[in-house]
């Protein structure tokens, strides 16, 4: 009687998941991989989608086409909703339970309001593709109400963009919706002047990209404010309505407020009864698995690992895709009773961010960059990480075609009747 092959169930079809798919696909195991949408999203180029610079097809894949060359590789669009770790099992919204023997969690984060979730209603966040379809009809929406409002001052408020956090995808989602409503559109319009537009980022911090050098960080908010945006440092937001944002105790009046200040992991820590940090972060052993259970690994924006400087490993796509490729050498070796590998490690091997079409700041350590060259390594950088030959001739043509002639294809509304 031949023995059970090991049954290996992967939560999330993120950068990490899809990273320790790929990597284990060639061993004699039984791999499931769950996810409750049936496509991976290219994260890094979402505010770009919500900007109207990109389509969806160009940054989002069906997970079944991308692991259908591995025949032991099967994918369920379901929802997890918990662990069993007594009988191995992950428990899905539907009822059903998915055994296995060793689990990857990969469930990755989504948007915190910092103990107010009723501000989600006033402030979407930018996590997945709904996301930022909803972001970009809400914007591309506004300026349609502006178009109609025979009011100065209330066109005034309903072009005013609320961006509230100063990281990475605050900077670049401001700069993008900036460029669409500066440059692309005001030929649009006839009774608004989508010039006068005003984009607001709000930062609670003393400074903006809290993860780059202090250099680049002012290098970004001079370029930002070359391009009309007004960024406000040292300003908490206490409420988000209807009307607009409060912080400071003044009311900013907005059209649309866009949510980029903040992340909170998924419940994975408590379907695991584990530790966890504010963030929700699972607190996993060096080699990521949850303490008490080595048959369960933890990678990505769900887990929280301290690197040798104290400082934990960021929740960035290139950290998700070595923690994946790193899960699957380790149970490779266990398959093969090998000794596994020593502890995970992150390698950093830069950070980059744009400011507009053409500009960008890149931190290499000791090399550090700025302006069109930057903006070129990071377009590089992206294109090359993208999934098929024709997403990134598609991106790449998108990118020049933006850069020379200015246009977005992408600036479409859909209602219910579409």
């Amino acid at each position: 009687m031949n023995a059970r092959r090991q049954r290996i169930v992967i939560v999330g079809a993120g950068f990490g998941g899809l990273e320790a798919a790929r990597n284990l696909g060639h061993e004699a195991v039984d791999i499931t991989v769950i996810d409750r949408s049936n496509h991976h999203v290219f994260q890094p180029l979402l505010y770009q989608v919500a900007g109207a610079a990109l389509d969806i097809s160009q940054i989002a894949w069906p997970i079944r086409h991308l692991l259908s060359r591995w025949s032991q590789v099967a994918v369920l669009m379901a929802e997890a909703c918990g662990i069993d770790s007594v009988a191995k099992a992950v428990l899905l919204t539907d009822g059903s339970r998915i055994p296995y023997d060793t689990l990857i969690i990969a469930t990755g984060a989504t948007h915190a309001y910092f103990g107010h979730d009723e501000w989600a209603r006033y402030a979407p966040g930018l996590k997945t593709l709904g996301d930022a379809l909803s972001i970009r009809q809400h914007l591309l929406t506004v300026f349609e109400q502006a178009e109609r409002e025979a009011d100065a001052a209330r066109r005034q408020v309903l072009q005013t963009i609320v961006v509230v956090g100063g990281g990475a995808t605050g900077v670049e989602l401001a700069c993008t919706i900036a460029e669409l409503a500066h440059d692309d559109m005001p030929d649009d319009f006839r009774r608004v002047d989508t010039r006068k537009a005003r984009i607001v980022v709000v930062e609670a911090a003393s400074r903006l990209l809290a993860g780059f050098p202090e250099s680049l960080a002012a290098y970004v908010r001079q370029a930002m404010e070359h391009l009309g945006i007004t960024v406000l440092l040292e300003h908490a937001v206490t409420e988000c309505r209807a009307e607009g944002v409060v912080c400071n105790d003044h009311l900013i009046e907005a059209g649309a407020i866009f949510w980029a200040a903040g992340v909170r992991a998924s419940p994975a820590a408590e379907w695991l009864h584990a530790s966890a940090d504010k963030a929700g972060r699972v607190k996993v052993r060096h080699d990521l698995s949850v303490p008490e259970h080595p048959e369960i690994f933890v990678i990505g924006d769900t887990a929280l690992l301290e690197q040798q400087d104290g400082k934990p490993v960021p929740g960035l796509a290139a950290a998700a895709k070595q923690q994946g490729r790193y899960v699957a050498r380790l149970i490779k070796a266990r398959l093969r009773a090998q000794p596994p590998p020593s502890e995970f490690r992150y390698r950093n091997y830069g950070n980059l961010a744009t400011v507009g079409k053409h500009n960008a700041v890149v931190d290499f350590g000791r090399l550090r960059l700025h302006g069109w060259f930057a903006w070129m390594i990071w377009a590089i950088v992206h294109i090359y990480f993208l999934i098929g030959a024709r997403n990134r001739v598609m991106v790449a043509l998108n990118w020049l075609w933006l850069y020379v002639k200015g246009e977005r294809a992408a600036r479409i509304i859909l209602s219910r009747k579409s």
